[in-house]
Order: C-alpha cells, then sequence, then structure tokens
C-alpha cells in the first residue's frame, strides 16, 4: 500500500510540473509571450539586483505639504491600473501600505532617442500583477491627487497569472474575488485584491505581540517545548500520528503543550508560556481547524482565582490594543471586555438551562437524564460522567454566554489534571471563559499531588478502554516529574485563532488564519496521456483534444472524424504548433477504440472476492504495525469487508 501511494504521487508531480502551452489560458500565453519579447528586447524580467525604496504610499501622502520643494522618492509595487493617454499615462502603484498614483511621461523616462521604454515596454509589455520600481518626485495634479513623476521605470517582477481585478459599474462590483474556498486557498490573491484582508492579519500580530509584552512585562519566560510526544498528553482529544524514521517509533503531534510547561515549573522557572500550534485529529467547521495556535500560561503560587483577574486584565489590554476601545462587534453582538467578568459554577449553569441540577448525581442518572429528559442522541455508551456532562453543557448552555463569563468549579470526572476544591467536594478549581458563545480559554489550579494525579490517569485509561478516543494516555515521565515536586501553580490555555476572531469581529475562524486546512483542490477529471495513448494518440495531441473539451476518452466516442480533425485542426491553427497533422482514417480509429473500450468498460462486472477470515486478520494486523497507512488500523471486521467490496 505504501509503495502504491507512493507512485501515485511520483505520478501526479510529474505531471504537474510538465505544462503544455495548450494548458494555459489566453492571458497566460499572452503575458508568456511579453516574457520573451522583454529577454529578446535584453531586459531581464526577474533582475538579481537590489532595489533599495525610501518611502511608502502611506508615508507620501501623510507628509505632502504644497509649499513644500518636491520630495525626490524611490517606491516600488505592483503595477494595479494603467491609463494610457498618447506620449503620457497614468498608473496606480499598489505597495504593502497602500495604492499611489504614478504620472509617467515617454520623454522623461525615454530622454534618449530610443523609447521604446515608453512606446513597448510600458504600454504593451507590462501587465496588471507586474511588480515595477520607480524613482521620482511628488506632486499634485490638477485635479487634486497627491501623485508621483516617475523620471526612470524599472521592471522588477513579470507577473503570468492575471490578477482578479474587480470592475465598478455605477456603483456595483463586477469579478469579485470573493468565493470563501477561493480566497482561503489563494491567500496571495485575496492579499492582493480585497480591501482590508491584510488588515485583519496585522491586528492579529497586535494581538500576539500584545499578548508576549504582557507576559514579558509580568516577568515570565517564553519557550519551546516539543511537536513531537511520544504520548499526545495535556489535554482530552484524538491526536496525529506519524512515524519517527530515525527512532523506528510511532509519535504523535501534539494536543497540547501543558505536561511539558509543568516540567519546566517543577525545573525552577516561576511562570512560563509558549504560544504554537497545536494538532487535535477532529472536525472542520467555522470555529475549528485541525492545526490551531494556542498559548498555555503557568505561573507558580497561584491559583485559580488569581488567574481569572489576570486574564481579565490581559483580554481587556488586546482589546484596546486592536480596537483603541474595550468592546467590539461581533456579528450581531457587541462583546464588552472590560473587567470584571462574571462567574458562574458549571452545574448552576446546567440547571439554569435546564433544570436539572447533576450535582449529587451518579452516572447512570445523568445517562438517563440526557437520553430521557433531554432527548439528546449525540450521547456514546463510551461517555463516562465527565463527558455526559460536557455534552449537556455543550448543548444546552455553552451557546448562550455571549459577554464574557467565567464557568467555574467544574466535576472531577471532567478535570482530570486539576486541583481539587479546597471546599467543594467533587468539584475542581478550574474555569472555562466562555465569550459570544465559544470556550475561549480553560485554566486549572494545576492538580501537584503526584498520587492523585496517577489515580486520575488511570481512570481515563478505563474510559478509553470503553472506547473514548479522546480519554488521556498515563504519562510516567510527567508522574516522575511531579514526584521530584511540583511548587503550587496555576495555568491558562487560550485558544489564539478564536481570540483573533473575537478582536477582530470575524465569525469564521478561516477569516483570520493566512493557510487554513482545506479539502483537496477538485481537479476535472482526465484521461491520461498513457489510456490516450492505448488509442494510438500521440502525446502532443491530447493536449490539443483537452483544449477542444476533450477531457475524457468518452468524449469522443459520438464524434464524426471529419468534424472532430477540423476542431483540432483550428486550434493548431490559432497557436502555430508544428505538429503533424493525423489523417481522417487516423481520427476515425481514435474513435472507434474509444467507443470499444467504453463498451468492454461498462460490460458485465465480476463478482468481487469475498475476503476469508485469515485474510481479514491479516490486514488488521499490517494496519496495527502501520497505524498512519491507509487509517484502517482497529477497524472492525465488517467495516473492513465494507471497504474491500
Amino acid at each position: 500500500m505504501f509503495f502504491l501511494n507512493f507512485a501515485i504521487r511520483l505520478k501526479n508531480i510529474f505531471e504537474y510540473n510538465y505544462m503544455n502551452v495548450l494548458e494555459l489560458s489566453e492571458q497566460e500565453i499572452v503575458r508568456r509571450q511579453s516574457l520573451q519579447e522583454l529577454r529578446a528586447m535584453g531586459i531581464d524580467p526577474y533582475p538579481a539586483a537590489e532595489f533599495p525604496t525610501d518611502a511608502f504610499s502611506t508615508d507620501i501622502r501623510d507628509s505632502f505639504k504644497d509649499e513644500d520643494k518636491p520630495r525626490e522618492v524611490v517606491i516600488a509595487g505592483r503595477l494595479m491600473g494603467r491609463r494610457v493617454m498618447g506620449k503620457a499615462s497614468f498608473a496606480e502603484l499598489q505597495d504593502s501600505k497602500g495604492r499611489i498614483q504614478v504620472y509617467i511621461a515617454r520623454d522623461e523616462i525615454c530622454p534618449e532617442e530610443n523609447k521604446d521604454l515608453y512606446n513597448k515596454v510600458f504600454k504593451k509589455l507590462l501587465d496588471i500583477g507586474d511588480f515595477i520600481g520607480v524613482k521620482g518626485f511628488v506632486f499634485r495634479t490638477q485635479t487634486g491627487e497627491i501623485s508621483v513623476h516617475a523620471k526612470s521605470l524599472t521592471l522588477l517582477s513579470k507577473s503570468l497569472k492575471p490578477l482578479p481585478v474587480v470592475k465598478y459599474k455605477d456603483g456595483v462590483a463586477y469579478d469579485k474575488f470573493d468565493d470563501p474556498e477561493m480566497r482561503a486557498r489563494q491567500r496571495y490573491v485575496d492579499l492582493v485584491v480585497n480591501e482590508g484582508v491584510k488588515d485583519t492579519f496585522l491586528k492579529r500580530a497586535t494581538v500576539l505581540r500584545t499578548m508576549r509584552r504582557f507576559f514579558d512585562e509580568a516577568g515570565y519566560t517564553e519557550v519551546e517545548t516539543p511537536t513531537l510526544q511520544s504520548i499526545a498528553g495535556g489535554a482530552s482529544a484524538r491526536p496525529f500520528i506519524t512515524h519517527f524514521n530515525a527512532l523506528n517509533v510511532d509519535m504523535y503531534m501534539r494536543i497540547a503543550t501543558e505536561l511539558y510547561l509543568k516540567r519546566l515549573i517543577v525545573g525552577g522557572f516561576e511562570g512560563v508560556y509558549e504560544i504554537g500550534k497545536n494538532f487535535r485529529n477532529e472536525g472542520m467547521d467555522k470555529y475549528h481547524n485541525p492545526e490551531f495556535t494556542c498559548m498555555e500560561l503557568y505561573v507558580q503560587y497561584k491559583d485559580y482565582n488569581w488567574m481569572m483577574a489576570f486574564t481579565e486584565r490581559l483580554l481587556e489590554t488586546i482589546c484596546t490594543a486592536v480596537n483603541g476601545t474595550t468592546e467590539v462587534k461581533n456579528g450581531d453582538n457587541v462583546i464588552s471586555f472590560k473587567a470584571p467578568f462574571r462567574r458562574l459554577p458549571i452545574l448552576e449553569a446546567i440547571k439554569e438551562k435546564t433544570g436539572f441540577d447533576l450535582s449529587e448525581r451518579s452516572e447512570e442518572e445523568i445517562r438517563k437524564i440526557a437520553t430521557e429528559d433531554l432527548k439528546m442522541e449525540t450521547i456514546d455508551e463510551s461517555f463516562g460522567k465527565g463527558k455526559l456532562i460536557d455534552e449537556i453543557f455543550g448543548e444546552f448552555c455553552e451557546g448562550s454566554f455571549i459577554q464574557p463569563t467565567f464557568i467555574i468549579d467544574y466535576p472531577v470526572e471532567m478535570s482530570p489534571l486539576t486541583k481539587m476544591h479546597r471546599s467543594k467536594p467533587g468539584l475542581t478549581e478550574r474555569f472555562e471563559l466562555m465569550v459570544n458563545g465559544k470556550e475561549l480559554a480553560n485554566a486549572y489550579s494545576e492538580l501537584n499531588d503526584p498520587i492523585d494525579q496517577e489515580e486520575r490517569f488511570k481512570e481515563q485509561m478505563q474510559l478509553a478502554d470503553k472506547g473514548d478516543d479522546e480519554a488521556m494516555i498515563i504519562d510516567q515521565d510527567f508522574l516522575r516529574a511531579l514526584q521530584y515536586g511540583m511548587p503550587p501553580t496555576s495555568g491558562i490555555g487560550i485558544g489564539i485563532d478564536r481570540l483573533c476572531m473575537l478582536m477582530i469581529g470575524k465569525e469564521n475562524i478561516q477569516e483570520i488564519m493566512l493557510f487554513p486546512q482545506m479539502k483537496p483542490e477538485a481537479k476535472m477529471p482526465q484521461s491520461s496521456i498513457k489510456e490516450w495513448a492505448e488509442l494510438g494518440v500521440p502525446e502532443e495531441w491530447v493536449y490539443v483534444l483537452r483544449k477542444a473539451g476533450f477531457n475524457l476518452i468518452s468524449d469522443i466516442r459520438d464524434q464524426k472524424a471529419q468534424g472532430l480533425q477540423q476542431k483540432l485542426g483550428e486550434i493548431v491553427k490559432k497557436y502555430k504548433l508544428d505538429y503533424e497533422k493525423p489523417t481522417v482514417e487516423q481520427f476515425q480509429q481514435w474513435i472507434d477504440k474509444a467507443a470499444a473500450m467504453i463498451s468492454e468498460n461498462t460490460g458485465p462486472q465480476p463478482h468481487p472476492t469475498v475476503p476469508t477470515e485469515e485474510s481479514l486478520t491479516h490486514i488488521i494486523q499490517h494496519e496495527s504495525r502501520h497505524p498512519h497507512g491507509t487509517g484502517l488500523a482497529g477497524a472492525s471486521r465488517e467495516r473492513l469487508y465494507i471497504c474491500i467490496i
């Protein structure tokens, strides 16, 4: 299976890298022709030399004064618009800060007799999206627009793909690049053509910069811990599994940084924090991405009450830094991060929303309430008491907390890493911060009793044995660290992506991630070069067929030979291709073989071989040794049987 997958990937790489001219759009072909003409003129379309700029568009406009002596500037950016008017033209240049108009006069940039730089290069060979450099001075046009009067123009990089340029007519925008999937998949285009996108990510940077400064000023140390871990611990989640070839062991992409950071508290750090990627092999929606950024902070000699107050100050500071106020609009809601936030015990929240008091209930009683009284269909037999309470809270309570609310005092079954409550038996000193109907932060008075911690781990393993694939695994090294002694500690984890959604006012996690995880890009089905070769079609003519819209062998079976020859001939003529033209008889042979091949493939199919008990056992054993393979490790015989047949 491994070698089969490798061969498929290798084939795809070769096919992708080989680009025939007929696979290009009309505009792409024209741009490549311009590229060749530029090179023929002795102009390097991708020069290596430095082009030192000394101004940005925003700086030019902000500092301009009519009474000042004209300022000499050197700017660079993308050509985003052009208005040619004989011997003079206006161009629109987009740099990293914004856009500015450039005035280009033929005799100014071409003071010598040769005017090709203007007449040929600027007017004909440059395209929207090309990077250019301009040296000149700042002035105000007769219409009042602050512009740069070009004295010289340099091509810095040729764009071979056309940008989607938005056009406006009567106040209506056309050709907008606004498909959410395309925007997320091609963020580099989204950033160029859509206003405000870059500002979103500049605000995200402000969130992270403010958070780091807040922690640093408090005296805490930023650290880095392993991303590849032998045990996926610190949270309840399904991990990604990979294989470490050098050590010949399976490893996990981390689901949390908690257990390593606590080891550092054992080692003597006053406070440590890490901002980094976590990976959870779970679902995707507008609030979840399998790869996400998380911040975790641990401080010695603190408890969850201190952490609540610290979190209030942190979020108030971040919101003010990003928005200039402690309030932010998110959808229809205006959320205030002005401290203090409400504090509400989780069991009281459930009682408030459902009418059921779960404080003295057993696991079976809670299961009955969930399934029979609350009619919940998501309850699984593998759910323990903690998971049941979590499901009830998620279903009936979580979405109702719009303003920041600390949900506190979780049952011990929900909190395997949390210290027991000092005055409330059966509960722990834990809080989750709910904002806009979703969890933003999770924090504890950390459990530092190694004996109690070991018992909690064992209870988690019992849940795993029952089928809970999110239960924690015992981390023996972490237990060993605790046995050396960990001081009283408070810790918190904050989802950075959700925090940015809140602070920037976005309602989809993809909007604040530069490159979110995406499903594989859909590709048009095509018969391969090899499959066409079986009909006798030469490779170069496969691309002609595809250009004419015949992507599959089945597409030509009902064609007339003479008509097909004519269609393909027109393409060859249009693109001036020096191809040997097949005869009508050869076209007919292709069509006949295509029809025969299709007829053969759609005939009676052989009955699938029923897998034996022995073969099923062999496959399951193989996949257990290679869980990073096909994804069938641990599959039941029933599921495996279905997959095979």
